[in-house]
């Protein structure tokens, strides 16, 4: 293993730090940091639904119900 996290990981990291303003542009920075098959790993309305949670959450607003 070469002790980097993975893409999930990363995801959940950058979605909590607020640095993304959405989904969208967090999947277009991991990309940009050499994560590869982005969409891969974040396919899916489960896990977009968190990563939507924690970008609000990270940013001050809430997230749409």
């Amino acid at each position: 293993m070469t002790g980097q996290i993975t893409t999930v990981e990363r995801a959940f990291e950058l979605a909590r730090s607020g640095e993304c303003e959405s989904v969208n542009a967090l999947r277009q920075r991991l990309r940009r940091e050499g994560y590869d098959a982005v969409h891969l790993h974040l396919h899916g309305a489960s896990i977009n639904r968190q990563l939507v949670d924690l970008i609000h959450a990270a940013r001050g607003g809430s997230a749409l119900a």
